[in-house]
C-alpha cells in the first residue's frame, strides 16, 4: 500500500503548481510596486544561491563519508534528502517574493482577495513541503524496503534545515534589529519608510528566514516524524510500518479541503478565518483517520495517539496565540510595562515567555503518556505524525505572515495610501501571531518527534534504558542541557554583531541629508550585502556544534553517554525554545497594540521602548528559538547513524 505516499505526495505537489499559475496572474501593481518586489526578489535569490553554494560543499563531504562507513544507499539517501529541503524552501521563497506585491495590490480592492493571495503563497510553501517530503520517504523505502536507510535522507533534511534556520535567521534579524533602532528610535521615521538603508535588507531577511528557513525546518520535523514512526512500526507489522505514510497521505487531503474555507466577509477577522481552516483540516483528519485505523488494524488503540498528537498541537497552537497576540492579556500585560520604559518591558516579556512554557509542556507530557499508555513507544511516534499530519494548512498559515509583512512593507513604500496601508497592516498583526503559532507548533512537534527519534536510537544501540546513577550517563544529560544554552548564545551573539555593523552602515548613509528628506534614494545593496556576508559566515560554527557535539560524546561517555545527552537536549532545548519563541512573539505583538494607537501610539515613549523590546525578540523568536527544534532532533539522527555504523 505504499503507492498510497505516491499519490499523496504528488497530489500535494500538484496543488501547489495549481495555486502558484492562479497567484501568477494576479496584478504585481504599479512601476514602483513592481520595482520594490524586484529587489526584493534578487536580494533573497542572491542570499539563497550563495548559501547553498556553501551547503554542496558540506553535502559533498558528508556524502563521501556516509558511503564510506554506512554505504552507497545511506550516501543517496542523504543527498535526497538535502536537495529536496532545500528545493522546498527555495520555491516557497521564490513564490512568496512574487506575491507580495500582489498581495498588496489585491488589498486596493478588498481585504478578502490579499488574503487569499498571501494564504495560497502560504500554501504553496506547505503543500511543497508535505508533498516533496511524504516523496522522497516513499520512494526510497520502496527501493530499499529498509527504514534504517531513511534516517541518511532524514539527516540530509536536518542538516539543511539547520543552516538554513541559523543562517536565515541571522540575515533577517541583523537588518530588522538594526532598521528599528536607528529608523524607528533615532530617526523617528515609520515602519517600512524607503528612506531607511535597511529596508529592503529586512524584507529579504522575511523570506529568507520566515519561508525559506521555517519550509527547511518543517521539512525535516514532517519526515523525521514519519521515519521514526516507520522504524518502530515495521519492527511489528508491515501494516504498521506503511500506516504512517498513509495517515501523511490522509493529513494532506485534508489540509488541501482544509485551504477553501479560509475566506473572510467585509469587516471579518483574517485570524478567524486561519483557524476555520485549520480546525476544518484537522477536524477532516480527526475523522478520516478512525476509518484508517479501523480499517488496517481492526482496533482504536493506535487512533487514540493519532488524536492525541492532532490536538495537542493544535491546542498548543491556540496557547501560543494567547500568550502572543494583543487582543489577550499577556501581550498587552508587556505593553502596559512599557509605559515605565525599556526595561519593564524587557521584564514582563521575560515572564511572559517563561510562563507560556507551562501548558505546552504539560499538553506534550499528557500526549506522550497516554500514547505510551494505550499504545507503547510506536503510539509516541504516530502521535507526532499526528501531531504534523496537517502541516500542509499549518505552515500555510505561518508562511502566510512573511508575505503580508512584505505586502505592507510594499505598500508602504510605494505610497499606496491609508487604506491599503490599513488593509496589510491588518494582514501583517495577523502573520505576527500566526507565525508565533507555527513556532510553537513546530516546537511541539520537534520535542515528540526527537522522542521518537530517541527511541529509535535506544533500539539501534542496544540500550535497555537510561541509567541515572551511571556516571557517563549524568554527564551526557548535563552535555545535553547545556548545548541549547551555547548553541543560543553563539546565535544571539551572530545577530548582535551583525546589527551592530548594520546600525553603523545605516547611520552613515543618514549623514547625507538628501536620503533622509526622500531626495535620493538608499544603498540598499550595501545593507544586503552586510546581511549576506553575516549570515553565511555566522552559521557555521553554531552547526558545527551541533553536529560535532554527539560524535564527540559517542567517543568518551560511550553510547550510554550519547543516550544522556539527547535526553538533556530534548527537555532543555524544547522549554528553551518555547520560551524565546513566545517572549520575542509577545514583545513583537506589544509594540503592535502600541503602533494601533494604544498608550500614546507611534513616535512616543512608550512605542520606543516596545521597539527596544522587539529588537530583543526578534533574535529570540526568528533565530534562536526555532533553531533548537532542529538542534535536538538532528543530534538524534546522527547517533542514530552512529550506532547503525558501529552496530550494525
Amino acid at each position: 500500500m505504499l503507492w498510497i505516499g505516491l499519490v499523496g505526495g504528488v497530489a500535494a505537489v500538484l496543488f501547489a503548481l495549481g495555486l502558484a499559475y492562479m497567484i501568477k496572474g494576479y496584478s504585481e501593481g504599479n512601476e514602483k510596486m513592481r520595482h520594490i518586489a524586484e529587489l526584493i526578489r534578487k536580494g533573497a535569490k542572491t542570499y539563497l544561491n550563495k548559501q547553498y553554494r556553501v551547503l554542496s560543499v558540506f553535502v559533498v563531504i558528508v556524502a563521501l563519508i556516509l558511503l564510506l562507513v554506512l554505504g552507497y544507499r545511506e550516501a543517496i539517501a542523504f543527498v535526497a534528502g538535502a536537495l529536496l529541503s532545500s528545493s522546498a524552501g527555495y520555491m516557497g521563497m521564490m513564490v512568496a517574493t512574487s506575491a507580495n506585491s500582489r498581495t498588496a495590490e489585491a488589498c486596493r480592492k478588498e481585504l478578502n482577495k490579499g488574503l487569499r493571495v498571501a494564504f495560497s503563497s502560504g500554501s504553496i510553501m506547505g503543500m511543497l513541503v508535505v508533498g516533496l517530503g511524504l516523496l522522497g520517504v516513499t520512494v526510497f523505502y520502496l527501493i530499499f524496503h529498509d527504514p534504517n536507510v531513511l534516517f541518511a535522507f532524514g539527516f540530509g533534511a536536518s542538516s539543511i534545515a539547520l543552516f538554513a534556520r541559523v543562517g536565515g535567521g541571522i540575515y533577517t534579524k541583523a537588518a530588522d534589529v538594526a532598521a528599528d533602532l536607528v529608523g524607528k528610535v533615532e530617526e523617528n521615521i515609520p515602519e517600512d519608510d524607503p528612506r531607511n538603508p535597511a529596508v529592503i535588507a529586512d524584507q529579504v531577511g522575511d523570506n529568507v528566514g520566515d519561508v525559506a528557513g521555517m519550509g527547511a525546518d518543517l521539512f525535516e520535523s514532517y519526515v523525521d516524524s514519519i521515519i521514526a514512526a516507520i522504524l518502530i512500526g515495521s519492527s511489528i507489522s508491515a501494516i504498521f510500518g506503511t500506516l504512517p505514510i498513509i495517515l501523511a497521505t490522509v493529513g494532506i487531503f485534508s489540509s488541501i479541503l482544509g485551504y477553501f474555507f479560509v475566506n473572510v466577509g467585509k469587516g471579518g477577522d483574517p485570524s478567524k478565518a486561519l483557524n476555520r481552516g485549520i480546525l476544518v483540516a484537522g477536524g477532516i483528519m480527526f475523522i478520516a483517520s478512525y476509518f484508517v485505523v479501523q480499517w488496517l488494524t481492526g482496533g482504536l488503540e493506535l487512533w487514540i495517539s493519532i488524536v492525541l498528537g492532532l490536538v495537542v498541537g493544535i491546542l498548543i497552537g491556540f496557547t501560543t496565540e494567547y500568550y502572543t497576540s494583543y487582543k489577550y492579556p499577556s501581550t498587552k500585560s508587556v505593553a502596559n510595562a512599557s509605559v515605565s520604559g525599556a526595561a519593564t518591558n524587557i521584564i514582563t516579556g521575560i515572564s511572559v515567555g517563561m510562563e507560556s512554557t507551562f501548558v505546552p509542556v504539560v499538553l506534550v507530557v499528557i500526549g506522550i503518556v497516554v500514547s505510551y499508555a494505550v499504545s507503547g513507544l510506536y503510539g509516541v511516534a504516530l502521535a507526532a505524525v499526528g501531531m504534523l499530519s496537517i502541516l500542509g494548512i499549518t505552515l500555510a498559515a505561518d508562511t502566510y505572515g512573511p508575505v503580508a509583512d512584505n505586502a505592507a512593507g510594499i505598500a508602504e513604500m510605494a505610497g499606496l495610501g491609508k487604506k491599503v496601508r490599513e488593509r496589510t497592516e491588518m494582514l501583517d498583526a495577523v502573520g505576527n501571531t500566526t507565525a508565533a503559532v507555527g513556532k510553537g507548533f513546530a516546537i511541539g512537534s520537534a520535542a515528540l518527534t526527537a522522542l521518537a527519534l530517541f527511541s529509535s536510537y535506544v533500539s539501534i544501540s542496544g540500550l535497555k534504558g537510561i541509567d541515572i546513577t551511571d556516571p557517563n550517563v549524568v554527564g551526557g544529560i548535563f552535555i545535553g542541557a547545556l548545548l541549547p544554552f551555547l548553541f543560543s548564545a553563539l546565535t544571539l551573539r551572530s545577530v548582535g554583531e551583525a546589527a551592530n555593523t548594520m546600525v553603523n552602515e545605516i547611520r552613515r548613509q543618514f549623514k547625507d541629508k538628501k536620503i533622509l528628506e526622500g531626495k535620493k534614494e538608499p544603498d540598499y545593496s550595501r545593507c544586503i550585502a552586510i546581511s549576506t556576508h553575516s549570515a553565511l559566515r555566522k552559521m557555521v560554527l553554531p552547526s558545527v556544534i551541533a553536529l560535532v557535539a554527539p560524535i564527540v560524546v559517542w567517543f568518551t561517555l560511550g553510547p550510554e553517554g550519547t543516550g544522556g545527552l539527547l535526553v538533556g537536549s530534548i527537555a532543555s532545548g524544547f522549554m528553551l525554545a518555547l520560551f524565546m519563541a513566545n517572549a520575542g512573539g509577545a514583545w513583537d505583538n506589544a509594540k503592535k497594540y502600541v503602533e494601533a494607537g494604544h498608550l500614546g501610539g507611534k513616535g512616543s515613549e512608550v512605542h520606543k521602548a516596545t521597539v527596544t523590546g522587539d529588537t530583543v525578540g526578534d533574535p529570540f523568536k526568528d533565530c534562536s528559538g526555532p533553531s533548537l527544534n532542529i538542534l535536538i532532533k538532528l543530534m538524534s539522527i546522527i547517533s542514530i547513524l552512529l550506532a547503525m555504523a558501529i552496530f550494525h
